[in-house]
């Protein structure tokens, strides 16, 4: 149990659904439109897939799991720095009145590049059987967010979701900080 409640908060921190909120209340309000059930099983398959099948697709590629770790420690850093200072490093491409689903929602906002390295990294120190829970529950919050994305826009003010996304900005640097610690 302590083992998927660390991988849960872990992912929790590196998905950061709530730090996303402004991101895809924006994407709403833009007329892009949004399917939780799409957007949470494409991201599902993408991790799970990464789970099982990560190492040898980096393999295929000639990579080391230190070195793609090192890549998406300095994505996670990058992304954590625009949460805390509120620039921006990547721009979103998304059509007015497309679907943002699969992309960016699925990936690389729930299923990016740090997700899928902290997931390799997980493997080093967690049980597959734990890994998988811990997504399987982070899908589910994913789920309800995207799902309640509209209410929660009327609920949760702006200085609340700021003050979010700096908090988890700043894990996502620690996060970072800890991994490259941990393959150098």
């Amino acid at each position: 149990m302590t083992a998927v409640l660390s991988v849960s908060l872990i992912l929790f921190s590196v998905i950061d659904i709530i730090g996303s909120l402004p991101i895809i209340m924006n994407m709403k309000r833009e007329g892009v439109k949004i399917n939780a059930s799409v957007a949470t099983a494409t991201a599902g398959i993408i991790m799970l897939s990464f789970l099982f099948f990560g190492n040898a697709v980096l393999g295929l590629f000639g990579l080391e799991v230190a070195s793609f770790a090192m890549a998406g420690a300095l994505i996670i850093f990058f992304i954590g720095l625009e949460m805390v200072l509120g620039i921006r490093f990547f721009r979103d491409h998304h059509e007015e009145g497309g679907s943002g689903s699969v992309v960016p929602i699925a990936f690389p906002l729930v299923a990016g590049a740090g997700t899928l390295t902290t997931i390799l990294s997980l493997k080093a120190e967690f049980d597959s059987t734990s890994i998988m829970v811990g997504i399987v529950i982070n899908l589910l919050i994913v789920f309800i967010i995207l799902r309640s994305s509209d209410w929660l826009a009327k609920k949760i003010s702006p200085q609340v979701t700021d003050t979010l996304r700096k908090v988890f900005g700043i894990l996502l640097i620690a996060i970072a900080i800890q991994m490259v610690r941990q393959h150098f």
